[in-house]
């Protein structure tokens, strides 16, 4: 059994094979094809964190990840996971694969298969709301898929605005100015209460909400969900996003639905707001291609 830490998913994994792969497993996904359940999540009592289970099964592979949510870590990550890799047929381990860089990257990779879904091919004003590991991450995919005119970026800490943006050539403005103008606008904030606001959307075509994960929670207000909604999953949506269950929006479709050509993308008058939550499909896709090149390279 395989056992590969970050720095061997660091090596194996990359947003050029991974995208793809990600596409076909969310079409499977859609076409059910993939059996996952719901992810079950525990309470940490005392402790401000989450334990999360997500298993799935596709076609020679089955999965599980384990991941904690820890939100007051500061010297660790507030995310961190382990992913087992089983054959399907017979059970048998085959590697344990460190997910934190994992989760990361399939992540930012479904965003940048949303970004080509639904923005046109011009040069783009992205907004990234948060400075964290995500931002980063998807500054770098949606780089590959679409040429970014200006970066923008916003953080509750205005130091940390200016480090990002002195790390990444991105302009740290205020949260309306960020927001207003942008083609495109991801919010990977980790938030309770809205933060994109309608108001300030008028000339974007594509929302990546990413920071508000569980019902109580919500990223984006009434007036900003007033929008074509697509998600990963709509049974995952409709009961872990706060954002769809308190305002009743209805879901456009899944992603899935959308690549595979059994649902047109929105009408390009059309607002898109993709409300991501993560599915363990995405992990097992990532984790397969890690595991296959981890194997070619011990040849």
């Amino acid at each position: 059994m395989l056992i590969l830490d970050e720095a061997d998913v660091r090596r194996c994994l990359s947003y050029e094979a991974l995208i793809p792969a990600l596409e076909q497993a969310l079409i499977r996904f859609s076409d059910g094809a993939i059996t996952q359940p719901l992810r079950s999540v525990l309470s940490i009592p005392g402790h401000h964190g989450r334990f999360g289970l997500m298993p799935v099964v596709d076609g020679d592979l089955m999965a599980v990840k384990l991941v904690t949510v820890f939100e007051d870590n500061t010297t660790l990550p507030t995310h961190q996971a382990v992913i087992q890799l089983f054959s399907a047929a017979a059970g048998e381990p085959l590697a344990v694969l460190d997910g934190r860089l994992i989760t990361e990257m399939r992540t930012a990779a479904v965003t940048a298969i949303a970004a080509r879904l639904f923005t046109p091919h011009k040069p783009l004003t992205i907004a990234i709301l948060g400075t964290g590991v995500q931002a980063r991450s998807h500054l770098t995919a949606l780089g590959l898929v679409r040429e970014l005119r200006e970066v923008r970026v916003w953080s509750r800490n205005p130091e940390n605005a200016k480090a990002f943006a002195h790390a990444t050539g991105a302009v740290p403005l205020p949260l309306e100015d960020a927001m207003r103008g942008a083609d495109i606008v991801v919010g990977v904030a980790n938030v309770s209460e809205p933060l994109i606001l309608g108001r300030y959307l008028t000339d974007t075509k594509l929302v990546a909400a990413i920071g508000a994960v569980g019902a109580p929670r919500r990223e984006l207000d009434d007036e900003a969900m007033e929008s074509s909604i697509v998600v990963e999953s709509t049974e995952a949506a409709c009961l872990e996003s706060g954002d769809i269950i308190q305002t009743g929006a209805p879901i456009y479709a899944e992603l899935g639905e959308i690549l595979a050509g059994k649902t047109p993308p929105p009408p390009e008058c059309r607002r898109v707001v993709y409300k991501g939550l993560g599915i363990a499909a995405e992990d097992l896709a990532a984790a397969r291609l890690v595991y296959e090149a981890a194997c070619d390279r011990s040849k």
